[in-house]
């Protein structure tokens, strides 16, 4: 169990869980680093947005917001989104990323992450029927008034059961003992 897990199964013991979802991601240093903050979050997780100011802190030599920053502001809000969503019962990993960047940025960005409960619902049967899925999550960061789209980051997120997870890795690291023998 993570330091960030162990913060979060304690302090939910006496913080809301969208609040500490909040003030801990805005706290952390790995995501203060970004330069965003998470301005809401839902009360059921549902919904978590993000605002990007552009500051000293984040401009690039062409004076606009560094691609890097655009990038770590989106990275981690889908998939520890969908931990918190899906419960122990489930392991979640990001797989893969990708970055479009459409314009540079001179001005804040925003972003909303969302998960429908029709789109849990099906994660779910399709973990149940398939033991494991990867699912493809996109977020864009545009303007205030949601206008102009700056970047769109899409991610690979694997979903899958915490038993057959572990059986898996169990086999995984068994062939690889008896490969290096």
């Amino acid at each position: 169990m993570s330091f960030y897990q162990k913060v979060t199964e304690v302090g939910s013991k006496y913080i809301k869980k969208h609040k500490l979802f909040k003030y801990g991601f805005n706290l952390s240093p790995m995501y203060r680093r970004s330069t965003a903050k998470i301005t809401y979050v839902s009360e059921d997780l549902l919904k978590i947005n993000i605002k990007l100011p552009v500051n000293y802190k984040n401009r690039n030599y062409m004076n606009t917001i560094f691609g890097g920053s655009m990038f770590s502001a989106v990275d981690p809000i889908p998939m520890v989104q969908l931990v918190s969503l899906l419960g122990k019962d489930y392991v979640v990993w990001d797989k893969s990323a990708e970055i479009f960047f459409k314009r540079p940025a001179k001005e804040n960005l925003y972003c909303e992450f969302t998960y429908s409960l029709e789109e849990l619902h099906a994660i779910r049967n399709k973990v149940e029927n398939q033991n494991e899925v990867e699912i493809i999550k996109s977020s864009s960061l545009t303007n205030q008034d949601r206008s102009v789209v700056y970047c769109t980051v899409k991610k690979t997120i694997y979903v899958a059961d915490k038993v057959f997870y572990k059986k898996k890795l169990g086999k995984r690291r068994l062939k690889e003992t008896q490969n290096s023998n």
